[in-house]
């Protein structure tokens, strides 16, 4: 069964073995990655601070201070990179009545000159 916050399985064969604390690794062997990933991916797809994460997923702090470690050693980057590669990106649209500028962007008062000279 599928959860709805979760990587689905071919996801997760695609990054399982890149992924930091194998046995092969120096250092302390992770518990379970995939548990790990799974809650990161709640707290990135329900916007809950991160004291909210249910205890199923472990203590929030200590999924936290993976999170920034694996962050600091660039391996959310891989991962992403990985699993883009595959992402199916034909009928991707972004609804612009929710794209914002912020108002100072639009070249008011105290902007610098527009290049190629004065406006």
């Amino acid at each position: 069964m599928q959860k709805r916050h979760a990587l689905r399985d071919d996801q997760w064969d695609k990054i399982k073995e890149d992924l930091p604390g194998k046995q092969s690794d120096c250092g302390v062997t992770a518990k379970d990655n995939r548990l790990f990933i799974d809650a990161v991916m709640w707290i990135g797809k329900t916007g809950a601070p991160w004291r909210d994460l249910p205890e199923s997923y472990g203590k929030w702090s200590s999924v936290h201070k993976r999170f920034i470690r694996w962050a600091k050693k660039g391996v959310w980057q891989m991962i992403f990179n990985t699993l883009a590669v595959d992402a199916d990106t034909e009928w991707l649209m972004i609804d612009s009545t929710i794209v914002r500028a912020h108002q100072h962007s639009a070249g008011g008062k105290g902007a610098p000159p527009a290049v190629g000279g004065e406006i």
